[in-house]
């Protein structure tokens, strides 16, 4: 097992400032907490759900009868579209804020020409009407399958909690996927109802989304009915007579004060499936009941944001993804938070766009991504110092490891060193965070790079290739060696898939597929994705250590690793590298940097080629498309790139490419 040098990760550089000194507690305080939760682990989740309103309270807190097929508050009954809307319009909160929602156009000042406000009063009013719809318009009833194909405006939540009021499934297809992408989904799920859009803003540019649902439907059987949401106000949609119905018309029908009552549900009852992206296989529709979910979602929110009533909280992922629905559909309105919710790409139209948005609504809390701070940093200081950050008190990032030097920006240039800060580790398979900071209960002292401890009824571990528990600071594979309550509850149509992909590598204990390290304190790093690995003459590296180690380095903002073929190592690292705002490339910075990366990991881990590129393919949620740049290396085909954000990306990394071989052909 390869183990990552102690200057990759700064095991021993602790970070506290003033603000959250007096939330500190020892680590080993902390670890007593984690140890008597795991003790009494069933008590434990059970003291959390009591916390919300069930209309029957469970008769068992844990099934394991049937492992790994696990059931979680048996016999309960409750719903996520009261818990999230109904309990707080009998409060005070009624008339609170709920959702500030931007849109991505601006006038020549910058300003949006687009904002609309919601109370909980208002958002439960147009769930109740769209609940309506949803079961007396179209027939939809507790169990059927619906696909929700839409951009971020607020119609995508409001639909999501009609869904969840009936009891229906949801299946949120992000909207950067492609029509055959879609139809899978579709077909998969055997959904009988398309929620969507006529169209919607990206950068400036309008994607005609209908019209994509109207491909995928040419290769679905099951779907009866299109819903369609006037985004734009486009004159030539195209609709299908008596399977096609505008959203407004239908609603025009429909009383204002429209009431459904919420069904009560069965705990383990499904509340949504999410299909992984399928980059290396067919997608797995990963499903999520309606009670565990909810308690695990509900106790993170607390425990990683310490949300309070004045807190203005914004999550930038999109709702296609998991975190948009544990911690921006659900968990914000469980925990009667106020939320920005905004439409548009992160840096446009000029890449302070995020930043007049804090500044605009005051936002005290950012969860955001490593791969759209690392785009920031790319931009240089100057931007975000334009703009009054000083309201941030907590930053959290998620999807991926967060690179020591990423960390430290965000932390100073956002942060001003005077925010709670950490590195969020979970998965659309556990429903919810695993590993964190907890600035909500208790403070551990920080460290650039880590994800923390385990949160509260957790049982977190890293084993070697043996199913032990690797030594500190020794690279082995990220496992929960038990149950909890967020837990997916299989892939859909597919029980022998889940057992194999999730139980199999370690019976009876959950695999997550990343590479972790536990240092001596017990901090988990996560290094990424097992099966993003490079093998280098019989040494397994992973990309996100080459990464992390190429943007370690002060000139770079931004790397992509990928490996390619060789003839006598099997396989060799490449690496794409954006520059920092002001450095120029040159054959000295690139053998720099090929030293940066030898010195820093290894002599095998040195990269046999740098491409020098002014930005990264990647999708519209900002993840790095790395297959791209395999296949331009390589010379295979692109395969599927609608989800791509930036189609002048590949065409940059393709021209630098052969720019470098016919260098090489010359000698």
């Amino acid at each position: 097992m390869h183990q990552v040098l102690k200057e990759e990760l700064p095991f021993n550089e602790y970070v506290i400032n003033e603000r959250w000194k007096s939330r500190l507690i020892d680590i080993n305080a902390y670890k007593a907490l984690h140890t008597k939760s795991l003790e009494q682990l069933e008590e434990f989740w059970a003291s959390i759900a009591r916390e919300l309103e069930w209309f029957k309270p469970w008769d068992k807190v844990l099934d394991a009868s049937n492992p790994p097929f696990y059931k979680w508050f048996v016999g309960g009954k409750l719903n996520l579209s009261y818990l999230a809307l109904d309990r707080h319009v009998k409060t005070w909160r009624k008339n609170k804020l709920a959702i500030e929602w931007e849109g991505e156009p601006v006038d020549e000042n910058g300003n949006p020409t687009e904002q609309r406000k919601l109370t909980y009063f208002d958002l439960y009013r147009e769930v109740n009407r769209a609940a309506y719809m949803l079961k007396h318009n179209f027939g939809i009833r507790k169990g059927d399958r619906i696909t929700l194909y839409m951009p971020m405006i607020p119609e995508l939540p409001i639909v999501m909690l009609a869904a969840w009021r009936i009891g229906a499934v949801t299946s949120v297809v992000f909207s950067g996927f492609s029509a055959e992408a879609l139809a899978e989904r579709i077909n998969d799920s055997q959904s009988r109802i398309v929620v969507t859009v006529d169209g919607f803003w990206r950068r400036g540019k309008v994607i005609r989304l209908k019209e994509i649902v109207d491909q995928a439907l040419e290769k679905v059987g099951t779907v009866e009915n299109v819903i369609v949401y006037r985004r734009l106000g486009l004159k030539d949609v195209p609709m299908t007579e008596g399977r096609d119905y505008w959203w407004h018309k239908v609603m025009e029908g429909i009383k204002a004060n429209a009431y459904v009552e919420p069904e009560p549900l069965e705990s383990e009852h499904p509340s949504f499936i999410l299909y992984t992206s399928g980059t290396t296989g067919k997608p797995k529709g990963i499903v999520h009941d309606t009670g565990g979910w909810a308690v695990h979602v509900y106790a993170t929110m607390k425990w990683v944001f310490d949300l309070r009533e004045e807190d203005i909280y914004w999550c930038t992922a999109d709702i296609g993804w998991v975190t948009g629905h544990s911690y921006v559909v659900l968990g914000p309105l469980m925990i009667g938070a106020t939320q920005v919710i905004y439409e548009g790409a992160p840096d446009y139209p000029q890449p302070d766009r995020w930043w007049a948005i804090i500044e605009r609504y005051g936002v005290t809390i950012l969860y955001t991504s490593p791969t759209a701070i690392r785009m920031f940093m790319r931009y240089g200081e100057e931007w975000p110092r334009r703009h009054d950050l000083s309201t941030l008190r907590i930053i959290h990032s998620v999807g991926e490891p967060i690179n020591p030097e990423a960390w430290r920006w965000a932390y100073k240039v956002l942060g001003n060193e005077n925010v709670a800060m950490a590195s969020t580790w979970w998965m659309t398979e556990t429903g919810g965070i695993v590993i964190s900071h907890t600035p909500g209960l208790y403070l551990i002292p920080m460290k650039p790079g880590t994800n923390g401890l385990p949160l509260p009824g957790f049982d977190v571990d890293v084993f070697d290739d043996n199913g032990k528990p690797a030594p500190p600071g020794v690279r082995g594979y990220l496992v929960i060696k038990r149950p909890w309550p967020g837990m997916l509850h299989g892939i859909w149509g597919d029980p022998d898939r889940y057992i194999k992909t999730y139980w199999s590598k370690f019976p009876g204990v959950f695999y997550a597929g990343d590479y972790a390290i536990k240092d001596q304190d017990g901090y988990i790093w996560v290094l990424g994705r097992a099966d993003e690995v490079i093998k280098v003459a019989g040494h397994r590296l992973g990309t996100y250590e080459l990464e992390s180690a190429l943007v370690s380095h002060p000139t770079v903002a931004e790397a992509a690793v990928v490996g390619v073929p060789d003839p006598i190592k099997g396989e060799v690292p490449i690496a794409f590298v954006v520059l920092k705002q002001g450095v120029m490339p040159s054959d000295e910075l690139r053998k720099e940097l090929r030293d940066h990366v030898r010195k820093t990991i290894g002599p095998v881990a040195e990269p046999a080629h740098i491409f020098f590129v002014t930005k990264l393919p990647k999708t519209r949620s900002g993840k790095i498309m790395r297959r791209l740049l395999k296949a331009v290396a390589t010379g295979a085909p692109l395969g599927d790139t609608t989800t791509l954000e930036d189609e002048t990306s590949v065409e940059e990394a393709k021209k630098a490419y052969e720019e470098l071989r016919r260098e090489i052909a010359r000698g």
